[in-house]
């Protein structure tokens, strides 16, 4: 080939392609951060620091770059599943992309004048005001330095009549010592019970406590955001209702007094659907017989449940302590086809959440439900707490063990309420069986997890 022709072919492959444009802040960052970042980095929310103007986030640029690559920010741990997840916070490959060419060129600034607008953030609840706002009677000491500390913590309500709750918004006065809170409803003498319980008890860890007229109402961890139950969906709460609030705890180094303003959203009426929960495996994995050995890197325990109704799920979420794993179900339907629902392939337990689908999701009868929990005990995990890693058993502590998923239904018709229930818990003393005739010891055990 002649020269000119090779200086030809080069100036039109170049002119066919030119030269991508500047990756800036301006114009591709900000809509990124924004969007994703900003609305816990910002005055009055959980984050330590504002990510609001271009030099709050260059001040950063490194840092967001190695935490939005390790997929550790923005927190959420959910791996793209068969079905689109509501107001999901993890970042495309493309935006990761974007951010780390962004850093890697220096961080450009780009037209400042052209930044897209700060999102309209709900000033103060992120829900919009209340229905009802209460407070913790009292505040609670959390001392600079020690073990974790679980309490039970009752706040009146004194409801004349009977609600539906769509949602609970906790706003914590001393965001950093709360680590996660259970949400549960209970009548006014079950209530004090408890609460009495709790403060002649010096131990720093509340045992399971259940009366026969608490509810779950749900919760909140690090992480996670408060959302409003879908369609009309909502939680009973009986009048002459008290809640109880179970915290964890996490002493900071630094002395702090938590008294928590609790923000309660109710819907206009009562639901056509009840929401019920189907856990795998279920009590957290009690009665799976979890004993990690210590340099063990992939501890597995699975569980299954087939829906003898059909259901619409609603919601997914996952709960374990330091070291587990993988947090997985899937749906295998009648005709063999296989959905997942969720798959978190690096659990945090730092960060939990949980995950509304966009749409409503029909799972019908005849569908195998099938969870999957891990556990890394290995000494190349970085965050088992443990240094060398030693044994470890199924427990409430947080270096002790538990895992399970967690779907959130209800039946497509009420009338089968009783049986899906009724169908499940059968599941769940049949697996309590099964594990006492392996174990004659686990009858003690449970004694002692009741608290008697």
């Amino acid at each position: 080939m002649k020269l000119r022709h090779v200086f030809l072919l080069a100036f039109f492959s170049v002119a066919a392609f030119p030269a991508a444009a500047e990756v800036t802040f301006s114009a591709d960052v900000a809509p990124i951060v924004f969007q994703r970042c900003t609305g816990c980095h910002r005055p009055g929310e959980a984050a330590p620091f504002s990510l609001m103007s271009y030099d709050d986030v260059a001040k950063r640029g490194k840092l967001v770059a190695a935490v939005t690559a390790s997929r550790i920010m923005p927190p959420w741990q959910a791996e793209p599943a068969s079905y689109a997840y509501k107001d999901s916070r993890r970042l495309s490959d493309q935006e990761l992309a974007t951010i780390q060419e962004w850093v890697k060129e220096g961080m450009p600034k780009g037209d400042l004048d052209k930044l897209p607008a700060l999102p309209n953030f709900p000033d103060g609840w992120q829900l919009g005001p209340p229905d009802l706002v209460v407070k913790m009677p009292k505040g609670f000491h959390v001392p600079a330095e020690g073990p974790d500390i679980y309490r039970y913590i009752r706040v009146p309500l004194n409801l004349p009549e009977e609600k539906w709750v769509q949602a609970i918004d906790l706003r914590p006065s001393s965001r950093k010592v709360v680590h996660h809170v259970l949400y549960f409803a209970d009548d006014t003498e079950g209530a004090q019970k408890i609460e009495a319980e709790e403060e002649a008890s010096t131990a720093n860890h509340a045992s399971m406590r259940f009366t026969r007229g608490m509810t779950a109402l749900g919760g909140v961890a690090v992480g996670a955001q408060p959302h409003l139950l879908p369609g009309g969906l909502a939680l009973k709460l009986p009048k002459n209702t008290d809640l109880m609030f179970q915290y964890h705890f996490h002493p900071t180094g630094k002395e702090e007094t938590e008294q928590s303003t609790i923000g309660l959203y109710f819907a206009k009426k009562a639901p056509e659907h009840t929401l019920t929960g189907i856990q795998l495996p279920v009590s957290y994995g009690f009665f799976s017989g979890v004993s990690i050995a210590p340099g063990e890197k992939d501890y597995r325990i699975r569980d299954s449940f087939v829906l003898p109704v059909d259901v619409q799920a609603i919601s997914v979420g996952a709960h374990a302590h330091y070291i587990g794993k993988v947090m997985k179900m899937t749906a295998t339907f009648p005709d063999g086809s296989v959905k997942t629902l969720l798959d978190i392939k690096n659990w945090d337990f730092a960060w939990q959440d949980r995950y509304f689908f966009e749409e409503p999701i029909l799972l019908p009868k005849g569908t195998r439900l099938d969870s999957e929990v891990s556990w890394d005990n290995s000494d190349s995990n970085p965050k088992n707490p443990s240094r060398p890693p030693i044994q470890v058993q199924w427990g409430e502590q947080t270096k002790d063990e538990m895992g399970a998923v967690s779907l959130q239904v209800y039946p497509a018709s009420e009338a089968n309420l009783m049986k899906l229930r009724s169908t499940y818990q059968g599941h769940v003393r049949e697996t309590a069986r099964e594990r006492i005739r392996k174990d004659p010891t686990m009858m003690a055990k449970i004694r002692e997890i009741m608290g008697n």
